[in-house]
């Protein structure tokens, strides 16, 4: 004879495999812009980026990542952009133009600094005072001896090129990929008075 049901005894539970269907349905994937598509890198390494703050007479981290330079496919025309690790948000973004010069760092054999008439990393573009550190000194020259060739082909190019922001232009006569010589002398002034590189502090070296 069967036990009667104990109505105080658990209840075994029936497993249940609930399906929902969505209530929005994802339409087709939207690619992302990153307006690169049309350039060709031609140097990537990774490096730390930095910009020195006059007011507090310091340097500043700008952000971690690749440093690339890369030229438009159309017009050749080469820029520096480097963007933070993870966030890929822009730190660097700027044509390498011929009155640029990279001053190596004071005590550090690894790191370069330059005067940046507009970077475009934010709105509005900026002056700026840039410093990028790699992790050696082999990666730091490979970085300048890039970023001099990229200066040279910009150089050579027609200067009614609008296709990318102009940011200086070498004077009438000069040398390509060289400044006047005149223009020279109060460039090399400026880096030595610039606290930049004399004052401020190295910043800390790459990860």
């Amino acid at each position: 004879m069967a036990e009667p049901e104990n109505p105080l005894a658990p209840k075994q539970e029936e497993e249940v495999d609930p399906h929902f269907e969505p209530v929005i349905k994802l339409t087709e994937q939207v690619d992302t812009k990153t307006h690169e598509e049309d350039e060709d890198v031609l140097f990537k390494m990774r490096a730390k980026l930095f910009r020195f703050d006059a007011d507090a007479s310091e340097w500043k981290e700008r952000g971690t990542g690749d440093v690339r330079l890369l030229e438009h496919k159309e017009t050749h025309k080469v820029r520096l952009v480097m963007r933070r690790d993870k966030t890929l948000k822009v730190c660097a973004n700027h044509v390498i133009s011929s009155d640029m010069r990279l001053q190596p760092n004071i005590g550090s054999d690894r790191s370069w600094v330059w005067k940046v008439a507009a970077d475009y990393s934010e709105s509005p573009p900026t002056a700026e005072t840039l410093a990028i550190r790699f992790a050696n000194s082999d990666n730091a020259g490979q970085f300048k001896t890039a970023f001099e060739d990229g200066q040279k082909k910009n150089a050579s190019l027609s200067a009614t090129d609008a296709s990318a922001p102009a940011e200086g232009k070498p004077a009438e006569g000069a040398a390509e990929g060289e400044a006047a010589p005149a223009e020279t002398k109060a460039e090399e002034a400026k880096e030595a008075e610039a606290p930049a590189t004399e004052e401020a502090p190295a910043p800390a070296a790459a990860e």
